[in-house]
């Protein structure tokens, strides 16, 4: 059957060039490159072998991560950079990170002093990572902290991503160090004090090592030491 077709096919190809194609030169040389295709399928042709399609690789569906649920609590919501971040959390819930890593960068080009983005962008490098703080994911983070050095923001989800790789001790003193220095009518507080209500009960349910607790710094305290320290030589 499958001669049948490719002979069809080429007698059909052969009758509509002899039909517009005047020039006997050119008509020979298209029936010679008619000739060397059957010939090559002759060779290479298995016409008896059963198909077998592949299907497209199945990404794993990814639940949503914490950045999103709680960036609207202390990022902007709807601006420029949320359109940006939410594009990118739609392809972190396909398993698709590297896209979204591509996409938040795709906003820095246009917007490249948006802290929000930078802090975005960390977020998703830590989830590329499967949860591992790399040098440029820690850049992002340092660069988000010096664009807005007020903004609790980049301290709270840097934070956020030492937790989620197990860094807890780490996370918990920037948290604590946030806290410290947020003023009494903040709504992040909340935020934070969930977040290290939750470390002490898997600390007390020996989820996490329980380890040295630190010591929540005096109020006094510069707020920006809850920055990340700079990366040298960020990849």
């Amino acid at each position: 059957m499958g001669w049948v077709t490719i002979l069809i096919l080429a007698l059909l190809v052969f009758a509509g060039l002899w039909w517009f194609v005047r020039d006997t030169a050119a008509r020979q040389l298209l029936g010679a490159a008619l000739f060397v295709a059957l010939a090559g399928y002759a060779w290479q042709g298995r016409p008896s072998f059963a198909g077998s399609p592949k299907a497209p690789p199945a990404r794993q569906q990814v639940p949503e991560s914490e950045f999103a649920q709680v960036r609207q609590e202390l990022l902007g919501r709807f601006d420029a950079a949320s359109r940006w971040l939410t594009m990118a959390e739609g392809y972190q819930r396909r398993g698709d990170t590297r896209t979204a890593v591509e996409i938040i960068q795709a906003g820095l080009r246009e917007g490249p002093r948006d802290a929000d983005l930078w802090v975005g962008l960390g977020n998703a490098l830590v989830i590329h990572a499967n949860g591992m703080m790399t040098p440029a994911a820690q850049l992002a983070f340092q660069r988000a902290a010096q664009i807005a050095p007020d903004h609790p923001g980049p301290a709270f989800f840097y934070g956020l991503a030492l937790a989620q790789g197990g860094n807890y001790a780490e996370a918990e003193r920037i948290w604590r160090q946030l806290l410290a220095n947020a003023p009494p009518s903040a709504t992040y507080r909340t935020a934070i004090e969930e977040r290290l209500r939750a470390l002490d009960e898997a600390r007390a349910r020996g989820e996490i090592p329980a380890g040295a607790v630190p010591q929540p710094p005096s109020p006094s305290a510069d707020a920006n030491v809850a920055a990340p320290a700079p990366v040298a030589n960020a990849q």
